[in-house]
C-alpha cells in the first residue's frame, strides 16, 4: 500500500501530514514497519496565484496534475494537504484514477458527529470568502461565522508572514483568541474550524471554551481509516 500526499501548500503541514500518517500507522501495525508514502510538492505560491485571480481551470489542471503523478508512481489514494485548494474538489475529483479523501468532507462529518450548529471558520481568505465551507457545512445544518472583515485581512496575513513560515508568536495567538472569543459572545459559534493546516501551530484546543476542529488531525484520521481498510 502506497499513500499520496499532494503537498508543499505549505511546507510546515506536509510534513506534520508525514509524521502523523507514520504515527497512525504504527498504531495499526506494531511490527516496526513504515507505511510508503510519496509526496508531490507543488508550488505554493503558483497555487496562490491561480486562486487569488479566480483561474479555477488553471488549479484544476494543476492539482489533477499532480494527483495523477502520484497515481503513476503507484498511490492507492491520496490526499491534499491543504484547505484552499479544495475550492475545486468537486472539479477534480472525478479526473483522478485513484481515491482522494477530502479534507472539507471529513471536517464537515466532524462537526456532524458533534452536533454542532454554528461553527467560526478562521483560514485564509479565499478559503473564508469562498463557500465550499459554508456549503459542505450546511448540508449538515450547520450554519458558518467568518470573522468581520478586518480580522479575515489579519488572520490571512499573519497566516503568510508567520505561520507558513513555521512561526508561531504568542502575541499573535493572543491576537487570534481575542477574535474567537469575540465570534463566540457576539456570534454564538459552538465551535470552530481550523480551516488552515498551519492554525493549529498556534491555535489548540483548550485555548478556548469551544472544541477546536483541528482539520489536520481529523485529515489524518480519515487517512488512518482507509489504512486500515487496506491492511
Amino acid at each position: 500500500m502506497k499513500i499520496g500526499i499532494v503537498g508543499g501548500i505549505g511546507p510546515e503541514s506536509t510534513v506534520e501530514y508525514y509524521k502523523s500518517i507514520i504515527a497512525e500507522y504504527q498504531k495499526l501495525k506494531t511490527d516496526g514497519n513504515y507505511p510508503q508514502i510519496v509526496i508531490e510538492s507543488i508550488n505554493m505560491k503558483e497555487m496562490l496565484d491561480l486562486v487569488a485571480q479566480r483561474e479555477w481551470n488553471g488549479l484544476v489542471n494543476l492539482l489533477v496534475k499532480a494527483l495523477k503523478n502520484l497515481s503513476y508512481v503507484g498511490a492507492d489514494f491520496a490526499v491534499i494537504a491543504s484547505n484552499t485548494p479544495h475550492i475545486v474538489f468537486d472539479k477534480i475529483k472525478e479526473n483522478i484514477p485513484i481515491p482522494v479523501l477530502s479534507i472539507v468532507e471529513e471536517t464537515c462529518k466532524k462537526a456532524n458527529e458533534l452536533k454542532l450548529k454554528k461553527v467560526g471558520l478562521l483560514g485564509t481568505a479565499f478559503t473564508m470568502k469562498e463557500e465550499f465551507y459554508k456549503n459542505c457545512l450546511l448540508k449538515g445544518g450547520i450554519d458558518t461565522v467568518l470573522p468581520v472583515e478586518g480580522e479575515q485581512e489579519y488572520i490571512h496575513e499573519k497566516i503568510f508572514s508567520e505561520l507558513e513560515m513555521g512561526i508561531a508568536k504568542e502575541s499573535t495567538k493572543k491576537e487570534f483568541i481575542a477574535i474567537i472569543n469575540r465570534m463566540i459572545k457576539e456570534d454564538s459559534i459552538e465551535g470552530l474550524v481550523l480551516g488552515c493546516t498551519e492554525l493549529p501551530l498556534i491555535l489548540k484546543n483548550g485555548d478556548c471554551k469551544i472544541p477546536f476542529l483541528n482539520t489536520v488531525e481529523i485529515h489524518v484520521g480519515s487517512i488512518a481509516k482507509e489504512i486500515k481498510i487496506r491492511l
